[in-house]
């Protein structure tokens, strides 16, 4: 048997007196375990809406970008186009177009995100399970039609299948040798009418700002001829992700930039991770703070063992093992709170997940509970949080438990 372990378990588990040691030690405990379950709850709900911001932009994003290192579009043809068909792993190429328009409706108007998309894009996205009204299709027959976000539609009164009151969107004309804009309006800017077929809803960012419009329709309007702002491709099934990207940044070369779902939005998942990364460091101080109840605990246990140390030292126990000892009764303070904390902490949040006890509260939310998710990666690093804080508190006293004067308290 480990004699220090076995005298710490005795401190630990001793219940003759009821003294300021044993409140402080319960209290120690029950901070530790706070700490610990907030900890573990508050990184999980972080995991989970880091996976819901996943999950939304993953509706409408496809699965690889294309578009160019340098300026905003880049010029295409049918080689070019291809080639890239061809490389393994491509399954769909979509041409996209993207920029700025000023759209009009009646005696109303915003500035919009306007993408022009080929027709094929539908067959890589799920967007169609995301119309809140009318139907995803840009085109019937030889009638163009848009799809506005939500928001769009909200903020211009937009009727759906109107044609005798079309949207009209509006595009700053680029005059060969002229820099500047045409203050003429009638020369000033480029216009094309489009009928509203289908309202989106899939995030608010999204639906507050764009309008999805037929490729055709994009190049007479903006002029961009057989330039796009961007290429999407849709990876095969029985092809990685990651494989394909990397093919494809190898035939391209530098010029271009091919992203995946999660570099397409970069600085909103960085922002998640910087706040939980903050979150850590804040909760992590807290149970700093709790833990120094440690601290208290033992310098008062190692003052009321003082003639235990004494009758130790005299038996021939070295420094170390006393040392030790008031390192184990610290050590099982911090780990029985932190065992219980763990226990709670994944409890409550494999309860939220199963059931979702704690709602959103507004009935416009995309889901209806609070997303948790947990994560192996937080139980580990809370678990060496909490082992190096129990060790920074309790050092100081068992340094001073293994220097006590045998002779004066014998």
């Amino acid at each position: 048997m480990n004699v220090p372990i076995l005298i710490a378990r005795r401190y630990f588990r001793s219940k003759n007196k009821r003294n300021i040691i044993t409140i402080i030690s319960n209290i120690s405990m029950i901070g530790v375990a706070v700490g610990t379950m907030a900890l573990i709850i508050v990184l999980s709900v972080f995991n989970g809406l880091e996976d819901l911001v996943r999950t939304l932009y993953g509706k409408s994003d496809p699965n690889l970008v294309i578009s160019a290192a340098k300026g905003k579009a880049f010029p295409v043809d049918r080689t070019f186009l291809m080639k890239l068909e061809n490389t393994p792993g491509v399954a769909l190429l979509t041409e996209v177009i993207e920029d700025n328009a000023l759209l009009q409706y009646h005696d109303r108007q915003m500035v919009v995100k306007m993408r022009g998309l080929s027709d094929n894009y539908f067959g890589q996205s799920q967007i169609d399970a995301n119309i809140r009204e009318g139907d995803h299709r840009l085109r019937r027959d030889s009638l163009e039609l848009a799809l506005v976000g939500a928001g769009v539609q909200h903020e211009l009164s937009i009727t759906l299948n109107n044609r005798l009151a079309p949207m009209r969107l509006l595009y700053p004309r680029n005059t060969p040798g002229k820099k500047t804009l045409d203050f003429n309006p009638e020369n000033a800017f480029n216009e094309q009418n489009l009928t509203a077929g289908g309202v989106f809803l899939i995030e608010q960012h999204i639906d507050d700002s764009y309008i999805f419009v037929p490729l055709a329709f994009a190049q007479r309007l903006l002029g961009y001829g057989t330039r796009r702002t961007a290429l999407y491709v849709k990876v095969g099934q029985s092809f990685e992700i990651e494989q394909v990207k990397e093919q494809l940044r190898k035939q391209l070369g530098p010029d271009f930039k091919v992203q995946d779902s999660d570099e397409q939005h970069v600085s909103l998942f960085k922002a998640i991770k910087v706040e939980k990364l903050f979150v850590f460091i804040t909760f992590t101080l807290i149970l700093l703070i709790a833990s120094l109840n440690i601290f208290f605990s033992l310098s008062m246990l190692v003052i009321d063992k003082k003639k235990d140390i004494a009758v130790l030292l005299a038996m021939g126990a070295s420094q170390k093992t006393v040392r030790r000892t008031f390192l184990y009764v610290g050590a099982i303070v911090a780990l029985v709170g932190a065992a219980t904390g763990l226990i709670l902490g994944v409890t409550l949040c494999w309860l939220q997940q199963r059931f979702g006890f704690v709602s959103m509260g507004m009935a416009t939310s995309v889901v209806d509970a609070y997303p948790v998710k947990m994560q192996a990666s937080d139980l580990i690093f809370t678990c060496l949080s909490i082992i190096l804080i129990t060790l920074a508190v309790s050092i100081r006293p068992a340094l001073n438990a293994s220097k006590l004067d045998l002779r004066e308290n014998l």
